[in-house]
């Protein structure tokens, strides 16, 4: 199988894939795709590929309303960079606070000052002053995985942690701390919380998450981090909120060029994964997800489609991506029957409009494939 590259992939990632792959980023007719950063909006793709895989957590860079209409199921590696990110969102509280970058700057203007240096730094470093972070309120919208990594390592530092997420899974809702308070009203965290943090995705409902109207129902000198996106938070009323001190300081790790000079911002440049380590998890997890549907058709942290698995019994096994309509499932299963087949197992599951189903059979024919693919709603049919 083929497996195609578009940025520069780990080789701890790639080594799981065994030898029945050919993998690079010249492979054509791919099966399957890895993707970091780079943009697939304006890529046509094959007939052949079947999956991509996203070795990070956001897919703003990959069409997915297409890839969904073309039956191509999209990965990504949610919690694979979290800590790396957490690490770097710990930093930023810090770097918020005690404006230790501007310090840094500050003190680089005194190399030449000889003996002076030292009664220098002691006359000017009371312009640097910030807060401890230990009892102040952090608000963290969003508990995923990375939300969830740093409400546990702020209430480690003794921070009181509000936690906002009408959407909290059990999973995360287990690995929360039990000291964080979950807050059912996002105004609860913009009036309570000296320190906010947001790690949602980006979608039309979270755009302008930080705008004007919501920064004014926070306090004052209220500290701001955005490592998710950068369309969350509304330039124009941060900048104006920064420049009326409303906003202390604003740490973004998606800086945009209206940012780079604003007195209050701390422009970090996308270094939220950037380690060895969460390339090397995302990597891996991305190759394990591709396998596991090339291989097995189980689908799991898909995107656009449902997740699900199920153990291999019978001969071959039937994947199907077809619309979410009445009778579709009658429809496959009628073809199947009239070849003669006998269905070992089969698991359905849908996810809006699109679904999936998984049959397992005890032999095939020829012909069932085609006649599958020539039901209405049928997207893509594949047999392994």
């Amino acid at each position: 199988m083929n497996i195609k590259t578009y940025n520069k992939i780990s080789k701890i990632g790639l080594s799981v894939f065994d030898d029945k792959y050919n993998i690079g980023d010249d492979v054509e007719n791919p099966d399957g795709a890895i993707v970091r950063s780079a943009s697939l909006h304006d890529t046509e793709f094959p007939d052949t590929l079947k999956a991509i895989a996203r070795a990070g957590a956001g897919t703003n860079n990959i069409p997915i309303d297409r890839c969904t209409e073309e039956g191509i199921v999209v990965f990504n590696t949610p919690g694979a960079n979290a800590n790396a990110v957490k690490e770097l969102v710990i930093a930023g509280l810090l770097i918020g606070s005690r404006r230790v970058v501007s310090s840094i700057e500050w003190a680089k203007t005194l190399k030449g000052k000889g003996d002076e240096v030292g009664k220098l730094v002691e006359k000017g470093k009371s312009a640097f002053a910030g807060p401890e972070l230990k009892g102040k309120k952090l608000g963290v919208i969003g508990l995923g995985a990375i939300g969830v990594l740093v409400a546990n390592a702020a209430d480690h530092l003794g921070m009181e942690v509000y936690g906002y997420d009408p959407y909290l899974s059990v999973n995360s809702a287990w690995n929360l701390t039990h000291n964080a308070i979950h807050v059912f009203d996002i105004k609860e965290i913009f009036e309570k919380c000296d320190y906010i943090t947001v790690h949602v995705p980006l979608n039309d409902a979270t755009k302008n998450l930080i705008n004007s109207d919501n920064i004014a129902k926070m306090k004052d000198g209220v500290r701001i981090l955005n490592f998710a996106r950068s369309g969350l938070v509304n330039s124009e009323d941060m900048i104006s909120a920064l420049q009326s001190g409303k906003v202390a300081s604003y740490v973004v790790d998606f800086p945009t060029d209206e940012m780079l000079d604003v007195d209050g911002v701390i422009a970090i440049p996308h270094l939220g994964a950037s380690t060895p380590e969460s390339e090397d998890n995302c990597a891996k997890m991305a190759a394990e997800e591709l396998m596991a549907y090339l291989e097995n058709g189980d689908i799991v942290n898909s995107v656009n489609f449902p997740n699900i698995s199920m153990p291999r019994s019978g001969k071959a096994r039937i994947c199907v991506i077809h619309k979410n309509i009445p009778n579709i499932i009658n429809s496959i299963t009628g073809f199947v029957s009239e070849e003669g087949i006998n269905i070992e197992n089969m698991l359905n599951k849908s996810r809006g409009d699109f679904a999936y189903t998984m049959i397992d059979v005890s032999e095939l024919s020829s012909a069932i494939s085609n006649k599958i693919s020539a039901i209405e709603g049928i997207i893509k049919v594949r047999v392994i």
